[in-house]
């Protein structure tokens, strides 16, 4: 037996089982995810369960963000700020400090951008010493309605290979490096992997998948939100064994640069690609965003999973998600394809 797989075992057997919970228990949830993608689905989902937990990507490398990751070696906290605003309340309390950590200095020195969260949590690194500890009283200090986990204890740079990311040569395939440069690319990313190639999970992430009766991955930028949390080999075994269900929400229109041209299937088919032992349950999409219904189905039914299409775009037009309607949404998914559970 492999030392993670070991470490898993233990988690599995230290977390309490779902039998024990008691009547009237809600769902425990986990979402993972980074950026405005993530934050969609914790607004939506705070709004259905009190027991939420993010796992956030820190791969960040632009911005406020890798600026502080560079002068003080210090995992990216912009994704996790952003987790944590989308966890706030809707009463003053909440929607004052979430706009308190979202806001940004304007200035002509250093602190020119910087996020007042971001700021805010590496203190608390700097204070403690323990990023969980940290995230914690964050959220206890905002009235989180959830907690918010780094996937890893340690910055990681995301790597992938791209076709034409130079214009001058179409055909090629080069190495693109961070994931600012990989979000914007122009080419057509192939693959992404992560440096180190094999970093650890944090525990409590991974403890927290195997305890959860719902795991909800995405929406979010596909090759730099998404799929880098397969990407971490212990959080990936968790997924792989967790007895809960999986729920894939797709993005309501391809990004443009990172999958620009990807249909929503293609999104399934790259995810697959880069965790071939991973199933999932339900696939999420906005009928809307859907042209091709049936190519969907099939390429969902090769990961073992049921396409749920229900409108959860706001109704403006734009490509955002509405808190309410993705709400509706996943509740009604929880229901219809959970288990019969002690919240039901």
């Amino acid at each position: 037996m492999t030392g993670r797989n070991f470490r898993l075992r233990r988690l599995r057997r230290d977390t309490p089982a779902l039998a024990g919970r008691g009547r009237g228990a809600q769902p425990k949830v986990v979402a993972l995810g980074g950026g405005m993608g993530l934050s969609a689905s914790l607004t939506a989902l705070r709004r259905i369960t009190g027991d939420l937990t993010a796992v956030v990507t820190v791969a960040d490398d632009g911005g406020s963000s890798g600026r502080l990751r560079e002068e003080l070696g210090v995992l990216p906290p912009g994704d996790l700020r952003k987790a944590l605003a989308a966890l706030c309340g809707d009463d003053d309390w909440g929607q004052t400090w979430a706009r308190v950590i979202q806001h940004r200095f304007q200035s002509k020195g250093d602190l020119h951008e910087h996020a007042v969260g971001n700021l805010l949590i590496v203190a608390l690194w700097e204070q403690l010493g323990d990023h969980v500890l940290a995230l914690d009283l964050v959220g206890k200090l905002l009235g989180a309605h959830g907690r918010v986990l780094p996937m890893s204890a340690v910055p990681l740079e995301l790597q992938a290979l791209v076709r034409g990311h130079d214009p001058d040569r179409p055909d090629e395939i080069d190495t693109v490096r961070g994931q600012a440069t990989v979000a914007l690319t122009r080419g057509e990313v192939q693959s992404v992997h992560l440096v180190p190639n094999d970093p650890p999970a944090v525990p409590e992430a991974v403890a927290a998948v195997l305890d959860a009766d719902w795991v909800v991955l995405g929406p979010g930028s596909w090759f730099s939100s998404v799929i880098p949390h397969l990407l971490v080999p212990e959080l990936l075994d968790a997924l792989v064994e967790t007895k809960a269900r999986r729920v894939l929400s797709l993005n309501l229109a391809p990004q443009p640069g990172e999958t620009d041209g990807f249909s929503p299937q293609r999104h399934l088919e790259v995810l697959g690609r880069h965790a071939p032992k991973l199933a999932l349950d339900v696939v999420l999409a906005d009928e809307a965003a859907v042209p091709d219904s049936e190519s969907l189905s099939d390429a969902a039914m090769r990961l073992g999973a049921a396409v749920e299409l229900a409108p959860v775009a706001r109704p403006d037009g734009l490509p955002k998600h509405d808190p309410e309607l993705l709400a509706a949404a996943y509740d009604r998914i929880f229901r219809m394809h959970g288990r019969i559970g002690p919240w039901r």
